[in-house]
């Protein structure tokens, strides 16, 4: 896609994991400017294999055009923030120089504090609001796997109905193998996933199970709804409820027996692996109380992955 002045629009897209090596490498595939932005050890293994999107009967292989900290030369038209909460603010540092007048911001992160620190940084006209579903992991060998087919991005402004600049930004991420779209309340849209995400990550760090093994014990179908509640009541409070579509087909998600079905928080746990637990859950819990809602269930598991946090600060 090209500008009015007959430009290539570049892209830069801050991570190369699960998800933003996925999307921007969607992207890339389908002829967009794009470079990404990464740590040296990933930059590495990318030179050395290229980006690989494999599973589900997919075999794409990219040749990425990648950069590091401190090796960015001028502003981006769009840049992708794909990173986990416990990376933001080295990012936030790391991808300062790309942002210039006209600079879009589209943040994939959970929850809703990045939004904080984004606007602070680099004002809220910059920043638009993200929303991605995609189901997707690094392997041991660095390659991107779908596990399953959906890839949905919606993007919009934090402050009001759909821009000239939101349509062009949604147009310059459309591409084969995505769902792009453009949504008149964004920060709606991100509480909603951000309620999804607290319920299925606390269920089974909870329970310490995909949904299927919890669903087939006595009493594992009651967890599920349970922090449901808790998390839906959170996002009312703070004038995002969920319609009831929506608590339908979450609640119906956490209590399907057989389902293999687990959290990247799970998956982040078992691997012993730093999660986001103030970025995702920490920050709502907090909200909660501000908004005087009662969440025993999200403090419980809220306390629990902060004592798997320290275990992994301190580790030798």
């Amino acid at each position: 896609m090209e500008s009015e002045q007959g430009k290539a629009e570049r892209i830069l897209v801050v991570g190369a994991g699960a998800t933003g090596g996925f999307f921007g490498g969607r992207l890339a595939e389908a002829g967009r400017d794009v470079t990404f932005l990464v740590r040296p050890r990933r930059a590495a293994t990318l030179r050395e294999r290229g980006l690989r999107i494999i599973g589900l009967g997919e075999r794409t292989l990219i040749e990425p055009r990648l950069i590091t900290a401190g090796e960015i030369s001028h502003a981006y038209d769009v840049v992708l923030l794909s990173v986990k909460g416990t990376g933001l603010a080295q990012a936030i540092e790391d991808l300062a120089p790309a942002v210039g007048r006209g600079t879009s911001i589209v943040p994939f992160l959970n929850g809703m504090a990045h939004l904080d620190a984004l606007n602070a940084r680099f004002g809220a006209d910059a920043v638009l609001g993200g929303v991605v579903k995609v189901a997707t992991i690094v392997d041991a060998a660095g390659d991107i796997v779908r596990l399953a087919p959906m890839a949905d991005l919606v993007i919009g402004e934090q402050y009001g109905r759909p821009t000239p600049r939101v349509q062009e930004v949604c147009g310059l991420l459309s591409a084969e193998g995505i769902d792009t779209a453009v949504t008149a309340d964004i920060v709606t849209a991100m509480w909603h996933k951000w309620v999804f995400i607290v319920t299925v990550g606390a269920l089974t760090c909870l329970a310490r199970g995909s949904v299927g093994e919890i669903a087939d014990v006595p009493g594992g179908t009651d967890l599920g709804p349970a922090i449901l509640a808790e998390a839906a009541a959170v996002s009312a409070a703070a004038g995002h409820p969920l319609p009831a579509d929506q608590l339908a087909w979450i609640t119906e998600t956490v209590t399907q027996r057989g389902s293999g079905f687990t959290s990247s928080m799970y998956r982040d746990v078992v691997a012993g692996l730093p999660t986001e637990v103030e970025h995702v859950f920490g920050d709502l819990v907090g909200r909660a109380r501000t908004l005087s809602v009662d969440t025993p269930l999200l403090d419980l598991a809220t306390v629990q992955l902060r004592v798997h946090q320290h275990r992994t600060a301190t580790a030798p």
